[in-house]
């Protein structure tokens, strides 16, 4: 039949149909030949949705999932390096990166992010909400640390640039496994309602291991932070504890080593300046050890007046960077005593490992030098007793977990431990700066430190008055030692006494009889011409 047009309805119909068979084809082409992208190159050749334990329902289709992650492999392999020059610095401090604390602070923030981030990355595919939350925690508390440690004067001297940097590399670390976490969960969300056609809330057996594990780990994670915190509020605390004397920059403005006198100069009858007495601790800090028998000579009258210091890493006084000898530290402490305006003659008192390093200053300053006072102090032939392999390594152990502060705040909360305890007193040696005083003098003990005291006794002024005092249980109960302590009386040729106190310990001014004699003899050293 024909239109009143002039056209054909069957025509018609036939063309359209023509038409809409061409478009079908041109669109099943499309499809066929298009690019693959983010969206489409897993997708199936046929209809329907996928299964969901497909390996092709995975988030790291989205190129933003991937992308997170390689910049998350980036992160971790620049903390790693970070983790690697701390660790290496520890040892020996490369230029500009000294820090005035341990340092062991700054390598445990670090092995910190390292963990995070290598978690991070291990369950990756795999988000949670336990993960996240304990994510948040870190980051909380991490970011807690950074506020303290700016915040705090002393904390921020202590650790420097290196360490603010450390800790707020941490923050920033732990809030991108945070987001992280998120963008992996919105991304394995977002494919599986694409490619299954609804969000899958169940989980397989593997993947519930891998959250379980990733919990626990995450749960150990926070413990460590948790201890990482306390104990920095703890160290915030004794930076409140204000020193006696001043503490002067040294070593180009290295580090700080805290100098303290009491008495007034005197003089004698011809007008000539009497001696004041230097005091160089043995192996714990001046203040818990040696104090109480010296303020108690100078009350006496039996000396006017005495100095004291503490080395590097101990109680007030900053660590220097490493290595670090005895000779490294008489210099610093002639250098404090020049800031200070101190002058001599001296009258040097050491005891323990602190003769060592008297003698080394005594070998420097023989001018200013007027007696020689080594109470059971260490020969450099026994200096391989606290330079052994070993001795370092568990030093270096300990020095690790410091930061964790397990013992000192079991101290503080149970023990009743005050600031002056962890400062000084019986928990000084739990610091991290305590320990890394002790594990310097451990690395050069044998080698820089020995070559040093051995040219020291050949520089010693042989007129030079001594005074040794010996502990006579060590004597008894270490033969080599008694007989080291007999060479020291020959350290110069001008030996005024020597005493072995029968029954005093290592520490002879803790028995009666032993301050009875350390006072007398130093009474005759100090009035000796």
């Amino acid at each position: 039949m024909v239109s009143l047009w002039g056209s054909k309805n069957g025509e018609e119909q036939h063309h359209d149909g023509e038409r809409d068979h061409d478009d079908d084809n041109r669109r099943q082409q499309t499809r066929q030949h298009r690019e693959a992208d983010e969206r489409t190159r897993l997708l199936p050749r046929n209809e329907g949705y996928l299964d969901p334990d497909d390996p092709a329902v995975s988030p790291y289709n989205l190129f933003s999932v991937r992308a997170v992650r390689y910049v998350c492999v980036l992160f971790l392999i620049i903390s790693f390096l970070w983790w690697v020059l701390l660790l290496v610095s520890i040892f020996v401090s490369p230029p500009m990166m000294h820090t005035r604390g341990s340092g062991f602070f700054d390598f445990s923030f670090t092995t910190l992010t390292v963990g995070n981030l290598l978690i991070g990355l291990l369950f990756f595919s795999t988000p949670s909400k336990p993960m996240e939350i304990s994510s948040l925690i870190i980051a909380g508390l991490l970011l807690l640390d950074m506020i303290i440690v700016l915040a705090v004067q002393r904390l921020r001297s202590e650790e420097g640039w290196v360490g603010i940097a450390t800790v707020i590399w941490a923050t920033v670390m732990a809030l991108y496994n945070v987001m992280s976490d998120r963008v992996v969960a919105w991304g394995k969300k977002e494919e599986e309602e694409r490619l299954t056609g609804r969000q899958e809330t169940r989980r397989t057996l593997r993947e519930w291991c891998a959250v379980f594990t990733a919990t626990v780990i995450m749960i150990v994670m926070i413990v460590i932070t948790v201890l990482l915190t306390a104990t920095l509020i703890l160290r915030s605390r004794d930076a409140s504890l204000k020193p006696p004397g001043e503490r002067y920059l040294v070593d180009g403005d290295k580090y700080k080593l805290h100098l303290s006198c009491v008495g007034d100069i005197t003089y004698d009858d011809k007008g000539n300046r009497n001696p004041t007495v230097l005091v160089e601790a043995g192996e714990m800090p001046f203040e818990d050890t040696m104090d109480d028998w010296i303020y108690s000579t100078y009350k006496n009258g039996t000396i006017d007046r005495y100095c004291y210091y503490d080395r590097p890493g101990f109680a007030w006084s900053d660590n220097a960077p490493s290595p670090h000898s005895a000779g490294m530290t008489s210099d610093a402490l002639s250098e404090a005593l020049a800031k200070a305006g101190e002058e001599g003659p001296w009258v040097l008192v050491s005891a323990g490992v602190g003769s060592i390093y008297s003698r080394i200053f005594s070998s420097r300053h023989v001018r200013d030098v007027s007696g020689l006072f080594l109470i059971d102090g260490l020969h450099e032939d026994l200096l391989h007793r606290i330079g052994g392999p070993t001795r370092g390594f568990r030093l270096w152990a300990r020095g690790i977990i410091s930061p964790l502060g397990y013992d000192r705040l079991i101290g503080a909360i149970f023990k009743h431990r005050t600031r002056e305890d962890r400062v000084y007193g019986r928990s000084a040696y739990q610091a991290g700066k305590f320990i890394k005083a002790k594990l310097q003098e451990n690395l050069v003990a044998n080698s820089l430190t020995k070559n040093e005291v051995s040219q020291a006794r050949n520089i010693q002024t042989p007129k030079t008055p001594l005074v040794v005092v010996s502990s006579g249980i060590e004597v008894r109960r270490d033969k080599e030692w008694g007989r080291k302590q007999e060479d020291l009386t020959k350290v110069t040729d001008n030996l005024l006494s020597w005493d072995v106190v029968n029954k005093a310990p290592h520490r002879v001014w803790l028995t009666l009889e032993g301050r009875t004699i350390l006072e007398k003899r130093l009474g005759e050293l100090v009035r000796a011409k």
